[in-house]
């Protein structure tokens, strides 16, 4: 209980700190901001099911792109890649980690582990789906261990 009323009053405080910083700011296209809100509800969602999270929006100077969430769940060190959708009307946001996208994070996630103390800990790349449709309350759908670190051939 405790927990969830302390990442309750945390989450209020963050929105209320990016929306001041929002009015600063050079107007952003409609689908960035809605990527933007849809990871930092991933990153309290997370944290009231009991997440670590230790990096969002992680970049490496050495490779494109960016992952968008590294939490630990336990002892597991989750990558965790947010896919934000207003509505439900075309393909599942999750279909949109494609391929491409799996080789990207797996090259970033091996980045990331470069920099940590010991390289023998679990990992799994997740997907988290959030759906922000008009008049409902935001869906998310969670992926545990969406994809390994090898591209499975079909």
């Amino acid at each position: 209980m405790f927990l969830r009323t302390r990442v309750n009053l945390m989450e209020s405080a963050v929105n209320a700190i990016e929306r001041a910083a929002a009015r600063q700011q050079p107007e952003r296209a409609e689908h960035l901001r809605t990527g933007l809100e849809g990871e930092r509800a991933a990153f309290f969602w997370l944290m009231r099911r009991g997440y670590v999270v230790v990096a969002r929006a992680w970049h490496s100077s050495r490779a494109p792109g960016d992952l968008d969430l590294v939490a630990w769940k336990g002892n597991t060190l989750c990558f965790i890649e947010v896919k934000t959708r207003t509505t439900r009307d075309v393909a599942p946001a999750h279909l949109a980690v494609d391929s491409h996208k799996r080789r990207v994070l797996r090259r970033l996630a091996r980045h990331y582990m470069r920099q940590l103390p010991s390289r023998e800990v679990q990992t799994r790349f997740d997907i988290l789906s959030i759906y922000f449709e008009r008049d409902k309350l935001p869906d998310f759908e969670h992926f545990p261990g969406a994809f390994g670190w090898a591209e499975v051939e079909r």
